[in-house]
C-alpha cells in the first residue's frame, strides 16, 4: 500500500508538472488545444497570467516530490496530506469556476493517493 502511495502521489506530481509546462511555456502553442474550450485569440494576451499559474502548479508538483524524499514516515505522510489537499481544494474550485472536467483530471487523482496515503 505504500508504494502504491508514493506512486500516485508521484503521478500527481508529474501531471502538476506537465500543467506547469503547458502554462507557463507552450501556452500559445499547445495550450489553445488543451484547453479547447477558451477563445483561441485569448491565449496571447494571457501568457503572463497563464504563467503565473504555471508557477503556483510547479509548486504544488516541487511539495510533493519534496514529501516522496522525506524520510520520516509522519512527515512525509503530512507533508504529501498538505500538497494533495491543496491540489484537491484547487481542483474542486476549478470544477464549480471553470469546468467539471477539471474535477476528473485533478481533484480525483488526488483524492485517490490521500485515500491511499491515509491507508499506507
Amino acid at each position: 500500500m505504500e508504494i502504491l502511495s508514493k506512486i500516485l502521489i508521484g503521478a500527481v506530481a508529474l501531471e502538476h508538472v506537465y500543467i506547469l509546462y503547458l502554462e507557463m511555456f507552450a501556452w500559445t502553442t499547445k495550450g489553445p488545444k488543451v484547453f479547447g474550450s477558451l477563445p483561441k485569440d485569448l491565449f496571447p494576451k494571457t501568457v503572463t497570467l497563464a504563467a503565473n499559474q504555471g508557477l503556483y502548479n510547479g509548486f504544488l508538483s516541487a511539495g510533493l516530490v519534496w514529501s516522496l524524499f522525506i524520510t520520516d514516515a509522519v512527515w512525509s505522510k503530512n507533508v504529501a496530506f498538505f500538497f494533495l489537499g491543496c491540489v484537491i481544494v484547487a481542483g474542486v474550485y476549478g470544477a464549480f469556476s471553470a469546468s467539471k472536467r477539471i474535477f476528473f483530471v485533478q481533484a480525483l487523482p488526488a483524492i485517490l493517493a490521500f485515500i491511499i496515503t491515509w491507508l499506507a
